[in-house]
């Protein structure tokens, strides 16, 4: 798990904010500075906590709740995640199934709950399109709606979530071969979690924070697979599918 903290471009607070954290704060300081005792230190400190939120634009308490209120800016209509903001996580596998194999069985989305012990379901609204629940901290389920953006066949698959969505976030699946044979297979995700990186604390300590959780479903997803029965049962529906796509290809016009 990775904080994301891109402090050249960290503005978080609006202009507004600024203005006021800065003139509220010079104020603290001054009033701080002009006492001898404890009381006043500590409202200086503050004060001068204050100017810098203001000079700045960055809020290190709104970094931590995952808050934003400055404008995202060009573009926000398809970020799912602000890039100044969220947790960022990278897992890998290497798994003895050929990558055609290993892809097809990703992209056949309303499978995975199959394979992956975290995902309840997953429903299929479109060719790009789907609706997924997610087992989550304390027993409660997180849905959301995602759309893949970006896709290349055997290769990637690039999706992000749309507005809604219980957690925020964008992520992609990377298909390789692995130098010793079958598949490397890579998860990156950017997600912004509710209450921020402190959410993210405490999910890591439940066991349930999504980095933990990709892992160990990516290392469950290996247990599957390289069983022989499991392996032989994709090549048979991927033969299926080939089959009907020739014998019907998703291109024909309905026969009614």
């Amino acid at each position: 798990m990775q904080i994301i903290m891109h402090h050249k471009h960290a503005t978080n607070i609006t202009q507004t904010e600024r203005w006021v954290s800065g003139f509220c704060g010079g104020m603290a300081a001054a009033i701080g500075l002009g006492r001898r005792d404890r009381a006043g230190l500590l409202l200086g400190v503050a004060g001068v906590e204050l100017m810098r939120r203001g000079l700045t634009g960055h809020s290190y308490v709104y970094e931590a709740l995952g808050i934003r209120t400055a404008p995202v800016g060009q573009g926000a209509e398809v970020i799912a995640v602000p890039y100044e903001l969220g947790i960022r996580v990278d897992q890998s596998v290497v798994i003895g199934v050929p990558r055609t194999e290993l892809f097809h069985l990703w992209r056949r989305i309303e499978d995975l709950p199959q394979f992956l012990e975290y995902v309840e379901a997953v429903r299929e609204i479109d060719p790009q399109t789907s609706h997924w629940v997610v087992k989550a901290p304390a027993g409660r389920r997180v849905e959301w709606d995602a759309v893949i953006h970006n896709e290349i066949e055997n290769e990637l698959i690039a999706w992000r979530t749309l507005p809604g969505a219980g957690v925020d976030h964008a992520g992609s699946v990377h298909f390789k071969d692995a130098p010793g044979g079958g598949t490397e297979l890579s998860v990156e995700l950017q997600y912004n979690p509710p209450a921020g990186t402190l959410g993210a604390a405490v999910a890591a300590v439940l066991g349930m924070e999504p980095g933990m959780m990709i892992e160990r479903d990516l290392q469950r997803l290996k247990r599957i697979l390289e069983n022989p029965g499991v392996a032989a049962e994709i090549r048979r529906d991927q033969d299926i599918d080939d089959a009907s796509e020739m014998s019907f290809p998703a291109s024909d016009a309905p026969a009614w």
